[in-house]
């Protein structure tokens, strides 16, 4: 409520402003922001509607463009990007830069961990999130503004899987590093495979389930009609999406663009919760309407068995280096804390 109340006020500023011809003028600032979904999916436009968002509360002094996976660099080298200035900024989950730290397949995406958005928010802004992947990403040149996060991601499968025991031998494309190494753990053959080949992994019987995105874009792309089998709500994964720009650009802003970045990022964070929950729902109910489709919702006593398993998998990355040991510190803290973990 703080977050609108704040943003309603800069708005307010900001139409005053676009009254007196601001909308005219050239921006004073245009950086280009690159993202890790395709164009389309529900991700990739709430963050175009941020940058418009932006563009409003500034006064159309600050103008970006979003710009989709792989657009001007690879999705592994944004980091990098960014902080040589290639790109201005991007939207995307730490996951990926993985091979520079392990730090940032923890931060990425802690498998496990997470049962709703919020809880890693509430982390990120009051369990000492936000401090480490500062710290983590400054080195690299890059300004951490602010987390974000989507709902819990479902999971795909030709095969009925009920609980931790039926994933046994199942052969699941799983992205490298944590995700990999934590459904290796629990029985599956995990196999390696780029988001734009798991459709037809599928649909020809080379992998049998998939861990990939939202139930909205899974639904959207025909994933549950080759795979009838869907688990939703996710019990898995829950990625941070990081949202940062060129440290020495950040460092030449004035103090009241800094302020509306800083709070647009909050807000961000709140509407694509609720925008991709909404997609969900709606998605959910489109697949119940197709008698070939069976929702599998694990119960509470196997996704405990699933996460007593990550868990096991954090205590082998903790050592790794002194920033994983730290970040895995201060998440387990956090959630005993609350009794989450």
């Amino acid at each position: 409520m703080r977050f609108t109340k704040k943003l309603a006020g800069l708005a307010a500023v900001a139409v005053s402003v676009m009254g007196l011809g601001g909308a005219a003028l050239a921006a004073d600032y245009e950086w280009t922001f690159q993202t890790s979904e395709t164009a389309g999916e529900p991700g990739f436009v709430n963050k175009q509607k941020w940058a418009d968002d932006v563009a409003t509360l500034s006064g159309g002094r600050i103008a970006i463009e979003i710009l989709p996976i792989g657009s001007v660099v690879p999705h592994t080298d944004t980091l990098d990007a960014v902080g040589a200035g290639i790109l201005q900024g991007h939207l995307t989950d730490p996951s990926y830069f993985s091979g520079k730290d392990p730090a940032f397949a923890m931060m990425g995406n802690l498998v496990g961990a997470w049962s709703d958005p919020f809880e890693l928010l509430g982390f990120m802004q009051s369990g000492g999130g936000n401090e480490l992947y500062s710290e983590l990403v400054e080195p690299y040149g890059v300004k951490f503004i602010g987390a974000a996060a989507t709902e819990p991601e479902a999971f795909v499968s030709r095969l009925p899987i009920r609980t931790v025991e039926d994933l046994k031998g199942v052969k699941l494309r799983a992205p490298e590093g944590m995700v990999y190494e934590i459904f290796s753990k629990a029985g599956a053959a995990p196999v390696s495979l780029p988001g734009s080949e798991i459709f037809s992994a599928l649909d020809k019987g080379v992998v049998d389930a998939a861990d990939n995105t939202v139930f909205a874009t899974n639904q959207a792309l025909g994933m549950n009609d080759i795979a009838n089998f869907p688990l939703y709500p996710g019990f898995h994964s829950l990625p941070m999406i990081d949202v940062s720009m060129n440290k020495q650009i950040w460092d030449g802003l004035p103090e009241d663009l800094q302020e509306i970045l800083l709070t647009s990022v909050k807000q961000f964070s709140f509407n694509h919760i609720y925008s991709v929950r909404q997609l969900d729902a709606s998605a959910v109910e489109q697949a119940k309407a197709n008698p070939e489709i069976e929702i599998i919702n694990w119960s509470g006593d196997e996704r405990a068995k699933f996460r007593r398993i990550a868990q096991q998998e954090w205590q082998n990355w903790a050592p790794k280096t002194a920033m994983t040991q730290r970040y895995y510190d201060a998440v387990t803290a956090y959630l005993k804390g609350r009794n989450l973990l």
